[in-house]
This record gives structure tokens, C-alpha cells and sequence, in this order.
């Protein structure tokens, strides 16, 4: 199975090109997948497999005893790691494996000062891959912590087999050719893509009986798309593992009303529930959380861009993951089982010829631009979504949390 899994990520994950370098960012837990994915990028042709291993209890101590300037600056080998190999068009694997409590308690300001200056001195790196110029993919594994947050009843050993099982599953891995499951799985998703395309829809509009009114402007040039994606060479990856969403950006200045989480939110080693965030003219100007309140606050407050929506993403209800019927508290997995919205910057592809654009173009456009990008999951099981058309008709999308075509 993990054999599989390596070849999933590196074949179709990043799909990695004879001659090109593949960069891994893992925890220390998860040595095994990264040892067999360098194996398999090497059998492919790659030129090298650079690994930048973290330690999750090393981050916390670093948290705890360091002074909140100590993270202003970051070190000169972690930027030329980043952005000397995202100009040499680097493949970029990330494994996710992270407790989901792990940094309960710390400073959220020390986190994302850190975070925000990772993406300033690391500039050329994010823009690469937000620009769609590096292929990059992350992927889950289980850690002890993880593991043992999704199952807290079992012991160690058996919470991480029961968490290495459910990933198999949901990246099809458990079943006999992984890699033609994932073609077919990209295939299922070019009907709905077309028709979103076609409508030339003016605004969603969400409601639920959680409280969620909101509706959502969209940019005239806007593009759904959903599964992978075409990196500005033309090759085709899957940016993360597992996927099950159709996605696109909004217009970022015509957002209004409120909405509300639907799922416990995993940020940075914080859990967020049980939240609402309320828009004006696409600006954040009100939020609540009954648990993480001060994390709410440091996410939306990252920047000016992070008060604006980059991301509306349509699963329904009744996905392969919802079905499952395990909250992961990660929210690559999370996040393929309920309708999520995402703060911060917004996606180049979701534009026409948008992966020709500049920054500044894509931006004056309506596609927002941020340091971060969080989603958060606002799907439920009566979630209504209901366009309109410029043609001023109305085209329902969802009802009942699924999708209705």
C-alpha cells in the first residue's frame, strides 16, 4: 500500500518529469513514505530528491522559548531551499501529518509571524507555485498525535494502522491500479466543470439552517475546475491527495452576509469551531468562534487580503470521505467532505488565460491576493446553493447539500 501511495504522489501527485528535481517537506514521522517516494521519483528519471525533514515537538519548544522577534527573520538556507529550487522548476511534495492539537496554548502571534515571514523572504517559491509554475502536491500520513486525535479509543499502534487504512482508502490505494483510478476519478469531474463553465453565473447564493446567508459575486472571466490541474508547461498534476472538489475564485470585492463553519478547523497545530464570519463588500467585518477565538482573529488578520475570500469550493454531502464518517482535523482531508470557503489568496487558473497573468493583473480583476490561504468547511446536509445567471435566471447547484445535476 505504501509502495502504491509513493507512486501515486510522484506519478500523478506532481507528475514528475524525467531530469527534474523533486523537493519532500515531511515530519520526521513520516521517513518510510518519504524514503519510498525518492526511490520512485529516481526510477522516473528525476534528476535529484531534496528532503527538508521537521521535528513538530522541536517547533514547539522553538514556540515556547523563543521571543516572538526571533521569528521575524528567517534563516538564509530555508530561503535558498525554497526559491532557488522553485526557479529550477521543482516538483514540491508536502506530507501533512501534524497533531491537530500540537500547538495548543502557544502564542498564535509567535506562529504567524513566523508564517508571514516565511512567505515574504520565500516570495519566489509561493509565487511559483500560485502562479502555477511548479507542480506541487500535498499528502497526508499519520502521526502518533494525528492518529490519536481521529481515534482516541485505540492504542498507538492501532489508531496509526486505522488512520493508514482510512488514507488508502480515500486516495483509492486500496484498490488494484491506483494510478488508472485517479484518470477516471480527473474524467468524473469534466461534466460538472463544463456546465459551471457554460452558465456564466453572476453570484452563488448559500443558506442553511445553521445561519449561513451569504452570497458570493463572481468575476466575469471566471473558470470552475476541479480534480488536477495544468501547470504553465502543460503538464496536468493533482496539487492535493485526496481531491473531491470543484473550485473556483469570486470576485473578491462582492462578498456579503454571513456564514457559518460547519467543521472544526486544524490551523497550524489550533483547533477553530464553531464559528461565523460576516462579510461586507467582500471585507470580513464581524466574526465569533466558541473555541479559538484569538486563532480566528490571527488568520483573519494576517493581512489586508486575508479579510477577503480566494476560494469557493462545491463537494457534496454525500462524498466518498463524508461517508466514511471520520473527522480527520486536517483539513486536506476535511475539506474534501463538506462545500468550504477559503480566506486569502486566490487561484491564476481560475481565470481566463489567468496563468499568463501577473499578480497584479489576476488582482485587478477580482481574484484576491494574500499571504495565506486557509479553508474552512461550510457544508452541510440542507446547504442550498443557487446561482444567477446574467441572463438574471436562477440556476440551482446544490440542494440538500449535494449537487443537483
Amino acid at each position: 500500500m505504501l509502495k502504491k501511495y509513493a507512486e501515486l504522489i510522484v506519478k500523478q501527485g506532481v507528475n514528475l518529469q524525467k531530469n527534474q528535481e523533486l523537493v519532500i517537506d515531511a515530519s520526521i514521522e513520516c521517513y518510510e513514505l518519504v524514503r519510498l517516494i525518492a526511490d520512485v521519483a529516481y526510477q522516473v528519471g528525476a534528476k535529484d530528491v531534496i528532503v527538508h525533514y521537521s521535528d513538530e515537538k522541536i517547533s514547539r519548544l522553538r514556540y515556547e522559548n523563543c521571543e516572538v522577534e526571533h521569528f521575524q527573520e528567517v534563516p538564509l538556507y530555508l530561503v535558498e531551499l525554497r526559491n532557488q529550487y522553485a526557479l529550477k522548476h521543482a516538483a514540491i511534495v508536502t506530507i501533512t501529518s501534524s497533531d491537530p492539537e500540537a500547538m495548543k496554548g502557544v502564542d498564535p502571534s509567535k506562529i504567524q509571524t513566523w508564517s508571514n515571514a516565511l512567505h515574504v523572504a520565500c516570495q519566489t517559491f509561493y509565487d511559483h507555485l500560485d502562479l502555477g509554475i511548479n507542480r506541487w502536491c500535498i499528502v497526508g500520513a499519520p502521526s502518533v498525535g494525528w492518529a490519536n486525535k481521529v481515534f482516541p479509543d485505540m492504542s498507538d499502534k492501532e489508531a496509526v494502522t486505522a488512520l493508514w487504512q482510512a488514507i488508502f482508502k480515500v486516495t483509492r490505494c486500496d484498490q488494484d491500479n491506483p494510478i488508472e483510478a485517479w484518470n477516471e476519478h480527473r474524467r468524473s469531474f469534466e461534466k460538472r466543470v463544463q456546465i459551471l463553465n457554460e452558465k456564466k453565473i453572476k453570484s452563488l447564493h448559500y443558506h442553511n439552517d445553521l445561519g449561513t446567508d451569504l452570497i458570493i459575486g463572481m468575476n466575469p472571466d471566471y473558470l470552475f475546475a476541479g480534480g488536477g490541474s495544468y501547470t504553465t508547461d502543460g503538464v496536468y498534476s493533482f496539487p492535493n491527495i485526496p481531491t473531491e472538489e470543484i473550485f473556483t475564485s469570486p470576485n473578491k470585492n462582492q462578498v456579503n452576509g454571513i456564514v457559518y463553519s460547519s467543521m472544526p478547523l486544524n490551523y497550524n497545530g489550533n483547533i477553530v469551531d464553531e464559528f461565523s464570519i460576516t462579510f461586507k463588500k467582500g471585507r470580513v467585518v464581524d466574526y465569533t468562534a466558541k473555541v479559538g477565538y484569538e486563532i480566528l482573529k490571527s488568520i483573519i488578520e494576517t493581512d489586508e487580503g486575508s479579510h477577503y475570500l480566494g476560494e469557493v469550493a462545491l463537494v457534496p454531502y454525500d462524498s466518498p470521505i463524508r461517508n466514511m464518517g471520520i473527522l480527520f482535523y486536517n483539513t486536506l482531508f476535511d475539506e474534501n467532505a463538506a462545500c468550504h470557503l477559503a480566506l486569502g489568496k486566490g487561484f491564476g487558473e481560475c481565470m481566463k488565460n489567468g496563468l499568463q497573468m501577473t499578480k497584479k493583473e489576476l488582482f485587478d480583476k477580482g481574484i484576491n491576493d494574500s499571504l495565506t490561504h486557509v479553508d474552512f468547511m461550510i457544508g452541510t446536509s440542507d446547504l442550498s446553493i443557487t446561482a444567477l445567471l446574467e441572463s438574471d435566471e436562477e440556476f440551482m447547484i446544490f440542494k440538500d447539500g449535494n449537487f443537483v445535476f
